[in-house]
């Protein structure tokens, strides 16, 4: 967390610690801030808070033993924290004991605490007897635990009181104990007897599994175990036996049944009625489980430890055996768990063991039965086998916290690998503790002597394993060096083509070419000696553990490889017949024999064979795979000369169609970038170069050292060293246009963008339950699957459905208005649009059409008025208009059919009434509807009225033709009077009181809907075509009707679908903003609040009408009445809740995901539903829920119960322990989720203080343990007592020490994972969102696993994202836009056609069992791991997984908004991409796959940061030697020359650098999906928007960071994982906050560029036009600019006068503290200087001999100008150089001595001293005027100086860093230090003065505001800054 989060933290520490002491108020005697030594008396105090409000004098009698029982368990108080807390108590103690009792009742204090006990068990426990339903079971289990406290404290009253205690109560308590023993707290299944006729254990399925686990027949139990009753099960016998934590069995037991029971169900639908768990389910689950051991056993050529016994009865028990012990072993490893090689391990003993024991072994040593080496006692499997092993893990993670390299120190990797060699098995079992494995390396162990005083010494330390990850650029080309070679030798061809003959690429058939082509194999020899050699050198530290034929497969290599550096160019040598100068050369070391051109060709022949035989097995990869897997010794011979044999990394080859088409894209890929090259690049170089060789120069400007040198070589260089550059370069560009091309298409038939605009969704809408049918209900029986094949691909259509299938419609009315409903809460539209948007929930029987939502109908009934009003009586033509329009003819009949009805209902007079309703009537109908809406008594009279102006418009107006009067005759009931009715008459019509039934009692919901709807219908007038108005509404219900067109697989019912479970690591962020947090202004005065209602303000006005206000005062009114009343503050948690859903929050996150359950409800509800209950509608059973739920096998328990089964989700909130336990108020945030979603779980580290049992002394030694944790009582409605919103653990299991020894995230994550269930695991980050209508398709998503993709089942389904915070700022925009374009088309092209999509650490789903048992869904190692998810792909992929990408469903996601948090988060991922190149898997990657898919391998992981790397080198080069031809005088020489005065090849290499440069790979993609997804003109407009929003600014500012942090972390490490903050960026960042962070990764390098630009065009103008150039060197100065002045350009108010003024103030404090110990670096510029530079510590002597090389480019500049002076105009003299190397020392020199004199005289001295620093300036200023006098010397000159000298300072300042230890023992590190501040004053003043100056000018602010922010917010940011302004006068005038 960033700076606020600490202190935010001291604050809150700080208070509980004051407020301890005194009489601060009793809230903060919270039951849970209680020390963790002290943690057994946290229940009392929970007791005492409960009963507090019913006898005050218990609740002080259980304090009053807490605090006995405090002081018992830590007398010495030696616990932190534990004396306060004693103290605290004892005070409370004290005010509380005479108030209490005044209140007592009985005479004494034990009589009081017996009634109590008895009054409190009739109350609570015996009526709550038979607990049928969760919530009561919840109660029932708090109530036993609360009277099993009170009579502890009862039985310690009456001891001190001496009082006998009541048979009676002992009697109770007797039962009590025994309940609480049973009723201990359950995750999800209750598995105690009492629980048995809850929902979820009537499942046959769970009760078989049940049954299953409880079969010990014929087990062999432990002398001394006492049994329990009959629920015993196998697990009991494996923890009696192996020793396991009693909490890890309780929590394997239930992962075990559900994931039986959930396996069960889906294989076999049908539920049989005897319960009895199917050996089908059994063994897949086993098969799943033990691929990985099984494999292990055949690698390592092991006999596997699974034997089933003979006899049948017994094979179920033993595999359940096997199962249960691997769960367990798994459950308890901890960090073990990255190890999974190391887990087969410890199970293949354990399992051999278990065998034994079963088979009754009789030990040979000991002639008893055989017994488990580590057995038995409490925790014995934890201390002897899982600590030693992570003891080892713990010590090297120590060491690599030091800073060492990562060749210094093992990581889980290394300790993984161990095990993947036989030598494993000489760690013996029970493990030896000497064994290599255990040993340390030297710096630990010169402490340990030996008894012969022999140290222990380095020899033993293993090393590392396999691979060892050194810091060098070689990794990129000894991964891939393939590609590297493929790429110089097509190189090669090209320029010996172009170069001799015609140039034509036909050319290369004249024979003398083609010869020459030949050496291409030269080259490729020598290429593979270098990869060779390479080998060797970067794994020798990994020598120690290699074993010997590895080691003579690298010797061997070597030897071959230079054995054919020679054969090759002899051989060649000798098939020339008149040899060329390089074969001449070698010819004339041997024989000069005649020439045989045979004997090359049969090298070559020779040399190629064993590429042959690989294009071979290319072609048919499944023959490649058989290979790999196999393990006969004659294939691994053949396959040990290719590659080593590795565990990992063996059959990743894919069917030979998906080869096809990742063949066929790189194909035509590489011809387009090769044919480009040539013609563009390298054919049009040849020509002007051959013209420059042949140029001879005699005259240089500067001194030459090669005067003679031939063929002018520097320029040849500098003019070829670019293009070279862009030619490895420009790959990438080719592959960004590419991918864009084919993304687009199999995105195009993916049908995305079909449905993208509400217009297309009203088109198809009348498809959409048809297709709602078709892809969220499971078939029926009946109904045939779906067709595939192209047809179907092209066009996806659903049958309409027809009115009388009522189920359909009404289904489809649930689903719909589910999702509507979700988005009025979330505040997405207001109650109208929900009202136009809902589908009726009851479907109305009597009406048979199909009710389509009110949008799509509104103001149809008006216009068909309309028409029927210009009909003029023409009937049948007015039907036949009406029915042109589909949704018109719909509106008119239903309304028809409606009004029948109500008025039918209404009117129940004995003469029954028939009207038919035309224009006319439509008014007064509104106004029945009016009154049908209020349903008041008073409105009856006008009903009345309403109904006799009806008749009558009818009798007058519609009835004056010749039927009138059989019309009255029915109205009168044919009663024979003729002509009109009286009106008196009339009266009586209506009027009676049984006549109308008006009010109407009750009122349904279902009439109250049908009257909303009919009241839309006729009213709204104008087209409901922005409905709904909000943006993401309409995104997002776009994107959902879209996607049911989309192809996916058919859902199963809830019961057979996929279980899985959902794990969100969680560490310090926000999880609900508080109402202080909504209101702090920022120094703007802009506060969060006001900030999101400008930039949500139709989402705010939706909330107010939610909340029922009608504006902003009166929600202000309101809150100020909630503070007052001290009541429940409703109105302020909603108010957080609506902000918090806005920002990036733990609670979005949770309620996103919770959005799982709710939909996993409804369609159960829907697969479960009769159909009275489905025509009743989902809402109906929700509204009912209350009476329900008594009921125990109530539909909805149903529903409830079989979601538990199918989805969990735990929140990893690791720091949850020492949160609650410091009352910080994330706790308490984190509390309200889990009571307000009773399913949701929260697994934390709990830190524990233990007084140790061994030692007397007072040291308390910590204890860690994983716990679990849920709400205590789920949220009741109706109870009225206050209930303490308190958690309840769950599961405890003990960890061998602090849980986080790597990287934080991934620790996190593994340390949780054992609490998931289920056979999915999705991983969501903190920053995600998900949606209603998206969780709906989940279950279809999980089908995925059973679905075809390619040779392997899928192991991770990759899904898309959709950005959410795009709308906060331009930036925002921008990367938001080249995220989605990532994780959309993007990884879509990845997972097909190219199969190298790995894990992006976003909402992937995993197979669970396919990870638990592999590493995990991350790894773990310091450092090398900083991008852990990518490796949970990269590990999954290595271990033949397979990963695919889904677009029919999304998750949201937040990104960072502010230019610093986005480039803190770039360099994350580029540090974290430096240390990839490092890692193994990178490797593995690159040499497994094969040749193609290496290469989409490179093009997106690595390749990516390396071009960008490349693109920004190729700028330096091309001006470095731009420098190199200006100053000495080359390029004056040349001028006349082709290649220097028009170079096109030059231009073009320039323009694809600055295509990279400006975004274009990002925005080509970016606009393409755009196109898809929401149409090409929108596309467009985006893209010219973003082009005026400066987004080339953007991309090029951050191709400098990418390109910083990934070139730094290769050569000298220092990569750390920064943690971006997810607030709102709408603060000014200080300039020297700014400077801070960007100053080594851009300022410095720009200011570079800008001098080589400045030298190059002062010396190089006088020649040269200027149009040439601008052209060559404009993207060059754009870059420069941006990278000096984009952090102030995107900063807010950055150019606000106010502003520049305090940031100038706050930049000269921080330039000028002194730095020192515990001076932080924002506060002093020398600590950050000093931190700059930690990197260099650890880098080595490699990087710091790099980093003096790299500094030596500096001292080019001072050479090169100081021959350019007039003083130096006459001589070329190497004396020149050397004089002004003389002045340079003198400077220093003098500033040496006056900061010397300083220090020594300047107190004692003080005149003298002043005197000297005089004469040395008038020396100064003599020595100047006498240069400008005598030699001539100009002002130019004196530029120049300065030109020259800059660069040579900064260069002795990068050496003197380099070298910090030497200069440090030198004594001038003090003088370095004020070097470097001045240079940095002087950076500092060039960037701050353009700032400031643009700042005098008001209207920048306003351009740059505009720019940044969206229109409303940036109009509201004005209006603040002046509201600001007045106060801040105001706050001036005061202070005056």
């Amino acid at each position: 967390m960033s700076s606020r989060g600490g202190s935010d933290q001291q604050s809150q520490r700080r208070i509980t610690r004051t407020q301890t002491a005194g009489n601060l108020g009793e809230s903060i005697f919270d039951s849970e801030v209680v020390p963790s030594s002290l943690v057994e008396i946290a229940p009392i105090l929970r007791v005492a808070n409960e009963i507090e409000s019913d006898n005050p004098r218990v609740a002080y009698l259980c304090r009053f033993y807490a605090f006995e029982k405090a002081h018992r368990l830590d007398p010495t108080s030696s616990g932190r924290g534990v004396r306060q807390f004693k103290t605290a108590l004892l005070q409370r103690l004290e005010r509380e004991n005479d108030p209490t009792l005044m209140g007592r009742v009985k005479k004494s204090d034990a009589r009081e605490m017996q009634s109590f006990y008895q009054h409190y068990y009739k109350k609570y426990i015996q009526a709550l007897q038979n607990a049928a339903d969760k919530a009561d079971r919840a109660r029932l289990t708090k109530a036993y635990q609360t009277a099993n406290v009170l009579f502890e404290v009862l039985k310690a009253v009456n001891m001190t009181q001496s009082v006998e205690v009541d048979p009676q109560i002992l009697e109770a308590h007797d039962k009590v104990a025994k309940k609480t023993e049973i009723y201990v707290p359950y995750n999800i299944l209750p598995l105690d007897p009492d629980s048995a006729n809850q929902a979820i254990m009537r499942y046959p399925e769970i009760q078989a599994a049940v049954l299953a686990l409880r079969n010990t027949r014929g087990l062999p139990w432990p002398k001394d175990y006492k049994k329990k009753k009959d629920d015993e099960d196998i697990l009991d016998w494996l923890q009696a036996m192996f020793g396991f934590q009693k909490d890890n069995v309780a929590n394997q037991r239930e992962h075990l049944i559900l994931l039986l029971a959930n396996v069960h169900i889906r294989q076999f639908p049908k539920p049989d009625q005897q319960p009895k768990l199917d050996d089908r389910a059994l063994t897949e689950v086993m098969k799943k489980l033990f691929k990985n051991y099984r494999k292990w056993c055949k690698y390592l050529d092991r006999q596997s430890s699974l034997w089933l016994p003979t006899i049948q009865q017994e094979v179920q028990q033993r595999k359940l055996l096997y199962m249960g012990l691997y769960l367990l072993i798994w459950g308890e490893a901890a960090n073990l768990r990255f190890m999974p090689e190391c887990l087969c391990y410890i199970y293949h003993h354990m399992a051999f063991e278990l065998y034994g024991m079963l088979a009754g072994n009789v030990s040979p040593m000991t002639g008893e039965n055989v017994k488990p080496a580590y057995g038995g006692e409490e925790e014995a499997f934890l201390r002897k086998v899982v600590s030693p092993i992570y003891e080892v893990i713990a010590k090297e993670a120590e060491r690599s916290k030091r800073g060492s390299k990562h060749s210094q120190w093992r990581n889980y990797d290394d300790l993984n690998e161990y095990f993947w060699s036989v030598d494993c098995f000489r760690l013996g079992w029970p493990m030896r503790a000497d064994a290599d494995f255990f040993c340390l390396p030297f710096d630990q162990l010169q402490f340990v002597k030996n008894g012969d005083n022999r140290p222990a010494g380095k020899e033993r330390w293993m090393g590392k394993i396999n691979f060892v990850e050194i810091r060098s650029f070689w990794h990129v080309f000894r991964s891939f060096d393939r590609m590297w070679s493929f790429f110089i030798l097509c190189l090669q061809v090209m320029i010996i083509v172009a170069w001799n003959g015609s140039g034509q690429p036909s050319s290369i058939f004249n024979s003398d070419v083609f010869k020459k082509s030949l050496t291409v194999f030269i080259t490729a020899a020598i290429l593979k000696l270098g990869q060779a050699v390479l080998d060797v050198i970067l794994s020798w530290k990994a020598r120690r553990s290699m074993s010997s034929h590895v080691k003579l497969r690298y010797i061997l290599k070597v030897v071959s490889a230079a054995a054919w550096v020679i054969v090759l160019p002899v051989t060649y040598a000798y098939s020339w017949d008149n040899p060329p100068g390089f074969a001449q050369t070698i010819k004339s070391w041997f024989s000069q024999s005649s020439s045989s051109p045979s004997l090359f060709i049969l090298a070559v022949v020779v040399y190629l064979s064993p590429n042959m035989l690989a294009a071979i097995l290319f072609l048919f990869p499944f023959i490649r795979r058989f290979l790999e897997r196999s393990n006969y010794r004659i294939v691994m011979l053949m396959m040990w000369w290719s590659q080593p044999r590795l565990y990992v990394g063996r059959g990743m080859h894919e069917s030979t169609f998906s080869l096809f088409k990742y063949t066929m894209f790189w194909v035509l890929l590489i011809i387009t970038k090769l044919a480009f090259s040539y013609y563009v690049e390298i054919k049009p170089l040849v020509g002007p170069t051959k013209a420059i060789m042949n140029v001879k120069i005699r005259n240089f400007q500067w001194h030459e050292f090669f005067p003679r040198a031939k063929d002018n070589l520097g320029v040849v260089i500098a003019l070829w060293a670019p293009i070279i550059l862009v030619y490895f370069m420009d790959t990438q560009i080719w592959y960004a246009i590419f991918s864009t091309l084919f993304g687009g298409i199999y995105g195009a038939f993916r049908r995305l963008g079909e449905i993208r605009t509400l217009g297309m969704l009203r088109s198809r809408f009348q498809s959409l339950p048809g297709a709602f049918n078709a892809c969220l209900i499971p078939l029926e029986k009946t109904e045939q699957t779906k067709k595939k094949g192209l047809k179907a691909t092209l066009s996806r259509n659903f049958a309409e459905i027809s009115p009388n299938k009522e189920k359909e419609a009404a289904r489809f009315a649930q689903l719909w208005n589910k999702i509507i409903t979700s988005f009025r809460e979330e505040d997405l539209i207001n109650n109208r649009e929900m009202g136009l948007l809902l589908v009726p929930y009851w479907a109305d029987r009597d009406l048979d059409l199909i009710q389509w939502p009110p949008f799509l109908l509104a103001s149809k009934i008006p216009i068909a008025l309309d028409m029927a009003k210009d009909s003029n009586g023409k009937d049948r033509e007015l039907k036949k208009r009406i029915q042109t329009d589909n949704y018109m003819y719909c509106a008119v009949r239903e309304c028809y059919a409606s009004f029948r009805n109500i008025i039918k209902f209404l009117v129940q007079g004995a003469r029954e009434k028939e009207m038919s309703a035309l224009p006319g009537l439509s008014e007064h109908f509104v106004k029945l509807i009016k009154y049908l809406l209020d349903n008041k008594q008073e409105d009856r009279d006008q009903v009345v009225i309403l109904f006799q102006d009806m008749l009558e418009v009818m009798t007058r107006d519609i009835m004056m033709e010749d039927h009138i009067s059989s019309l009255v005759d029915s109205i009168h009931g044919g009663s024979g009077h003729e002509g009109m009715t009286p009106l008196d008459q009339q009266y009586q019509l209506f009027a009676s009181s049984g006549a109308i039934k008006f009010p109407i009692h009750p009122v349904t919901e279902a009439w109250k809907e049908k009257i909303n709807r009919l009241d839309l219908l006729l009213t709204v007038k104008e087209s409901a075509m922005d409905v709904p108005s909000n943006l993401d509404a309409r995104r997002r219900i776009s994107f959902f009707s879209n996607s049911l067109f989309m192809n996916m697989p058919t859902a199963p019912k809830v019961r057979n679908m996929f279980s899985f479970s959902v794990l969100t690591p969680y560490y310090t962020e926000d999880v609900l903003f508080s109402l202080h947090d909504l209101e702090v202004e920022n120094e703007d005065g802009v506060s969060i609040l006001f900030y999101l209602q400008k930039i949500f303000p139709d989402e705010w006005s939706n909330f107010l009408e939610r909340v029922k206000c009608r504006n902003e005062e009166e929600f202000r009114m309101k809150l100020q009445k909630e503070e007052e009343l001290k009541g429940p503050k409703e109105l302020e948690e909603e108010l957080r809740l609506w902000a918090s859903y806005r920002g990036q929050t733990l609670t979005k996150t949770v309620r996103g995901m919770m959005y799982y359950r709710k939909a996993l409800e409804l369609q159960a509800f829907l697969d479960m539903a009769h159909d009275e209950d489905l025509m009743e509608g989902y809402k109906a059973v929700e509204l009912n829920m209350e009476d329900n739920s008594k009921g125990e096998r109530s539909l909805w328990a149903q529903c409830q119960a079989v979601t538990d089964m199918k989805f969990t989700y735990v929140v990893s909130c690791q720091q949850y322990g020492i949160h609650k336990r410091s009352g910080d108020t994330r706790a308490q945030d984190i509390l309200k989720l889990l009571t307000t979603y009773p399913s949701l779980r929260v697994a934390y580290v709990d830190e524990v203080e233990e007084p140790s049992k061994e030692r007397p002394k007072k040291i308390n030694q910590k204890v860690y343990y994983s716990a679990l944790v849920k709400a205590a009582l789920p949220k009741s409605s109706n109870s009225s007592d206050p209930v303490q919103i308190l958690d309840q653990v769950i599961y405890k299991i003990k960890l061998p020490g602090p849980a986080i020894l790597g990287e934080g995230k991934p620790e996190n994550q593994n340390h949780a994972i054992i609490f998931t269930r289920g056979e999915g695991l999705q991983t969501i980050d903190m920053n995600q969102d998900n949606y209603m209508e998206e969780a709906l398709k989940m279950r279809n998503l999980l089908q995925e696993f059973l679905e075809e993709h390619g040779v392997r089942p899928p192991t991770i389904l990759g899904l898309r994202e959709h950005i959410f915070t795009g709308s906060v700022s331009s930036l925002a925009w921008f990367m938001s836009n080249q995220e989605t374009s990532f994780v959309t088309i993007g990884q879509r092209l990845l997972a097909n056609p190219l199969k190298v999509r790995f894990h992006y650490g976003h909402p992937d789903v995993f197979d669970r069992l396919f990870h638990l048992t592999r590493g995990g869904v991350s790894k773990a190692s310091k450092n090398i791991n900083l991008s852990e998810d990518i490796f949970g792909g990269f590990n999954s992929t290595l271990r033949e997984g397979n990963v695919t990408h889904h677009e029919y469903i999304q998750v949201g996601k937040g990104r960072d908004v502010g230019l610093n948090q986005i480039s803190m988060f770039e360099a994350k991922i580029a540090n974290g991409n430096g240390e990839q190149t490092l890692s193994r898997d990178i490797y593995r990657l690159g040499h497994r796959f094969d040749f193609f898919r290496m290469l989409s391998c490179y093009f997106t992981t690595v390749g990516f940061y390396f071009s960008t790397l490349i693109t920004v080198l190729t700028v330096y080069v091309f001006l470095y030697g731009r420098l190199y031809l200006v100053l000495s005088g080359l390029e004056e020489g040349l001028i006349t020359q082709k290649a220097i005065r028009d170079n096109k090849p030059l231009q073009v290499a320039l323009a694809s650098q600055s295509f990279v440069q400006i975004g274009f790979l990002m925005a080509l993609p970016m606009l393409m999906e755009i196109g898809l997804e929401r149409g090409f003109r929108t596309a467009l407009s985006d893209f010219i928007l973003m082009q005026l929003q400066l987004a080339p600014v953007f991309f090029t500012f951050s191709l400098g960071t990418k390109t910083h942090y990934y070139g730094r972390t290769l050569l000298h490490g220092g990569a750390k994982y920064r943690p971006t903050g997810r607030g709102f960026v709408v603060f000014h960042a200080k300039f020297a906050e700014n400077y801070r962070l960007y100053s080594r990764s851009h300022f410095v390098k720009g200011m570079e560029m800008m001098l080589l630009l400045l030298v190059y065009q002062i010396f190089g103008h006088s020649y040269r036009g200027s149009v040439a150039y601008i052209f060559i060197t404009v993207s060059m100065w754009f870059m420069v600019g941006t990278w000096l002045f984009a952090p102030f350009l995107f900063n807010p108010s950055g150019f606000e006068w106010q502003k520049i003024v305090d940031d100038w103030t706050d930049w000269n404090k921080w330039i000028s503290n002194r730095g020192g110990i515990g001076v932080p670096p924002e506060k002093s510029w020398e600590s950050w200087w000093e931190e700059e530079q930690e990197h260099l510590k650890y880098s080595g002597k490699r990087g710091t001999i790099a980093e003096i090389v790299l500094a030596l480019r500096f001292f080019i500049y001072q050479y090169g100008l100081v021959y350019h002076l007039h003083i130096a105009e006459k001589t070329k003299s190497f004396l020149v150089y050397g004089i002004s190397w003389l002045v340079i020392f003198l400077i220093l020199f003098v500033m040496k001595t006056v900061s010397v004199g300083r220090r020594r005289f300047s107190a004692n001295f003080q005149l003298m001293f002043r005197l000297i620093k005089g004469l040395i300036f008038l020396t100064f200023v003599s020595i100047l005027v006498t240069l400008i006098a005598l030699p001539h010397m100009t002002v130019q000159d004196i530029i120049v100086c300065i030109l020259a000298f800059m660069p040579t300072g900064w260069g002795l300042l990068l050496i003197a860093q380099a070298c910090k230890p030497m200069v440090h023992q030198a004594g001038f590190w003090g003088s370095v230090r004020t070097l470097a501040r001045g240079y940095e004053v002087v950076m500092g003043l060039l960037l701050f003065t353009p700032v400031a100056f643009l700042a005098w000018f008001p209207f920048v602010s306003e351009f740059q505001t505009r720019m940044l922010f969206n229109q409303a917010f940036s109009r509201g940011l004005q209006i603040s800054r002046i509201l600001g302004g007045q106060r801040k006068d105001r706050a001036s005038r005061n202070k005056e």
